[in-house]
């Protein structure tokens, strides 16, 4: 599987136009309630992810069939490593439980901030 070329230079270019490569904070277009709990934005610190949280969601993913070849290219391992960065903890199942729009957003936000570390 190869990476789309428009869609790096796009990954690039937000990576770019973020100051803080490492924190992410997103404000969703409207009040989101999962199971009880409301949520008006959601906060990535993906500073605090480590090899060991790679791995782990590696094996989580085997453990379910579903092989990781290019982690920036996968939807499951992305919303993964949003879970792991969330600095509210908020879980797997309520980020794919949002809006597409703000799923996508986010899920952008993991894959630009692996493409620049796997570039730079």
């Amino acid at each position: 599987m190869e990476i789309d070329k428009k869609e790096l230079d796009t990954a690039k270019q937000m990576a770019d136009q973020n100051e803080n490569t490492y924190e992410y904070i997103h404000k969703l277009d409207k009040k989101f309630e999962y199971e009880g709990q409301t949520y008006e934005s959601m906060h990535f610190d993906w500073g605090k992810l480590t090899g060991k949280d790679g791995l782990a969601i590696e094996n989580e993913m085997q453990s379910m069939g579903t092989p990781v070849v290019i982690p920036s290219l996968s939807g499951e391992y992305l919303i993964r490593m949003a879970s792991r960065a969330s600095v509210e903890g908020i879980a797997t199942n309520v980020l794919a439980a949002l809006p597409i729009r703000d799923y996508n957003k986010i899920r952008s936000a993991a894959r630009s901030f692996l493409l620049k570390t796997e570039l730079y």
